[in-house]
């Protein structure tokens, strides 16, 4: 990488020498050496502003400097008053993608292919329009037709990975193109943000954490990396660095609701007192209960009776009495003697969290039909859900759509670190399928 010294950003802003590619990534490269390099393209881009008269190339390379600040709606504007030519349709495209304005970033990569920007670059662009618009077997046709040298950059790995993640392809081909990227450029934001979310999936939160703070380094603000990365300072209780993370992206994108929320959540909780030993023990006791109970050797009619009540995990059955299993249908006292040694290996007892128990907690098959029985049963993986909703599933031993169906939003806004965004995300996504929380 470029050393900062060796580059003078500032110069290279405001002088009316050469200006393309190669410039944009020397000052990508000068700030993720140095970040304060970031106030000097900041303050040059501020003194280019002010001239009284622009050129449509001082356009261009206002437009450019613009998009890197994060001022997308202005580089939009510079950049159609700008020379019409290759760069400046290139990063119109990339100022459109970045507003999620997808159909006008398509036309506009077309446009600087037919300028003479390079084409493979133009059609890896169209490739990542097409995927966040919900085309990714369009994004994927378009990965297809390229062929030689660009199969093997950073860019062309990111955006196949990608891909095959959308369209719910194999997991560890998706972790091999990602490392595979990485290794083609250690400083590819994509490629790293991509790389540390199937770390952070994983729960391999150190590595996640490098990852995701790579990422951050160049411009334009990589936005994904630094909200997960604040949800991991939050989850080791470091609310300051959080905070730091969202004030981050505030300051280049002051209307950023996500972070707003998420900055006002992590000032609230540094502000209360946290018992971290004994959040220790409930999450090791959230771990315990989540326990399926089909790892145990049960007998089949214990193992049927208990798939019929609905009971799939250690926590169903410690919200669950005695006499509720013996009402039951073909559970018997051996059947009863069976579970309750079952749960003394692990230190539990029958009733242990009835106070707990959602009204809707034991349902009859029969109350059920066999595709309302299937959705329930599906793993809360399918939600899909953002890194700070997904450990609050896991805290709260929430292990399918059916344990999540039995929550009611208050159980939910109980979890460390979850709050009204994350409520509103799991409302969201249920509703989707067609499900709602207890109670609404």
């Amino acid at each position: 990488m470029l050393q900062a010294a060796e580059f003078d950003l500032k110069q290279a802003v405001l002088l009316n020498d050469t200006f393309g590619p190669r410039e944009v990534r020397q000052m990508q490269d000068a700030i993720g050496c140095d970040f304060s390099q970031y106030a000097v393209l900041r303050d040059a881009v501020g003194e280019l502003q002010a001239r009284e008269e622009h050129t449509p190339a001082s356009r261009v390379r206002l437009g450019v400097c613009q998009y890197l600040l994060g001022r997308y709606y202005r580089a939009i504007e510079t950049l159609q008053q700008a020379d019409g030519g290759a760069m400046a349709h290139y990063y119109l495209a990339k100022s459109h993608f970045a507003r999620q304005e997808y159909a006008e970033a398509i036309e506009s990569y077309k446009a600087a292919e037919k300028a003479g920007y390079d084409a493979g670059d133009c059609a890896l662009g169209r490739a990542e329009a097409l995927r966040y618009s919900n085309n990714a077997v369009g994004a994927l046709a378009v990965l297809d037709s390229l062929s030689g040298a660009i199969e093997q950059t950073a860019e062309y790995l990111t955006q196949r990975a990608a891909t095959v993640a959308a369209m719910g392809g194999n997991p560890q081909e998706v972790v091999a193109l990602y490392e595979r990227a990485v290794e083609s450029d250690r400083n590819h934001p994509g490629a790293l943000f991509g790389l540390a979310l199937e770390n952070d999936r994983r729960g391999n939160d150190d590595t996640a954490m490098e990852l995701y703070k790579r990422a951050t380094d160049r411009l334009p603000t990589h936005v994904g990396s630094l909200i997960n990365m604040g949800l991991l300072f939050e989850d080791r209780e470091q609310y300051e660095k959080a905070a730091q993370c969202y004030q981050r992206i505030l300051d280049t994108y002051p209307d950023h609701i996500r972070a707003a929320l998420y900055f006002k959540d992590t000032e609230a909780s540094h502000e209360q007192y946290y018992d971290e030993d004994a959040q220790r023990k409930r999450d090791r006791m959230s771990q315990v209960l989540g326990i399926p109970v089909t790892d145990f050797e049960l007998s089949v009619r214990s193992r049927n009776c208990l798939q019929k009540m609905g009971i799939m995990t250690l926590g169903d059955l410690c919200r669950c009495t005695e006499q509720e299993l013996l009402a039951s249908k073909n559970f018997g006292e051996t059947s009863l003697v069976e579970i309750k040694e079952m749960l003394a290996t692990k230190g539990l007892r029958l009733g242990q969290y009835a106070q707990e128990r959602p009204a809707i907690d034991l349902v009859e098959p029969e109350e059920l039909s066999a595709d309302e029985q299937a959705v329930l049963a599906k793993p809360i993986s399918e939600l899909n859900l953002s890194v700070r909703a997904r450990k609050c599933m896991i805290r709260l031993a929430i292990n399918t759509l059916g344990d999540l169906v039995r929550r009611t939003g208050d159980d939910l806004l109980e979890c460390k670190n979850f709050g009204v965004t994350s409520l509103n995300e799991v409302r969201e996504k249920l509703t989707v399928i067609g499900l709602k929380l207890r109670g609404e």
